[in-house]
């Protein structure tokens, strides 16, 4: 097909509705490990098309395992509880443990915030039940990027719905 650029806008708008002023909190492991930050640029980059992420640090190569090191703890919990309130919904890669992610997950469930957990499945390993047995939460597992393209898409499709 030579669909021209117009037609795919509103093929999207379609689509999604008006989601681009969705506020998006992008949840990943920074002090619980950094093996994943290539992907969680990527997810942050892809989810930018329907709305502001609120995170998209997380994201950052040039984060380390010590987080951000310029601000205190109490600075950073602050920054992010705000950050976290006010979101529309929350994205979580959950393949890396993190207690700094659980706790996010625990307090958007708390505040009723749809959650959307993708996840690799990891020879050997499982998530956990904490996790994967909450029933208000979506957990998709996903093998490559698109998959997990797929499920945000739809996670944000029904989210518009409601």
């Amino acid at each position: 097909f030579n669909i021209p650029p117009n037609k795919k806008v509103i093929v999207t708008y379609e689509l999604f509705g008006n989601i681009s002023s969705m506020k998006i909190y992008f949840a990943g492991a920074i002090r619980g490990g950094r093996e994943d930050a290539e992907f969680y640029f990527n997810i942050i980059h892809y989810l930018e098309k329907f709305g502001v992420v609120l995170t998209e640090h997380v994201g950052s190569t040039e984060l380390s395992e010590k987080g951000e090191v310029s601000r205190t703890d109490n600075d950073i919990f602050q920054r992010d509880l705000n950050w976290l309130q006010s979101a529309d919904v929350v994205v979580a890669e959950v393949s890396t443990p993190s207690l700094g992610v659980g706790y996010e997950l625990g307090i958007a469930e708390k505040l009723k915030i749809p959650v959307l957990c993708l996840y690799r499945p990891i020879k050997g390993k499982r998530l956990s039940a904490m996790i994967n047995g909450n029933e208000k939460f979506q957990c998709r597992a996903y093998q490559g990027f698109d998959e997990a393209k797929t499920h945000i898409n739809n996670f944000l499709k029904q989210e518009q719905k409601t």
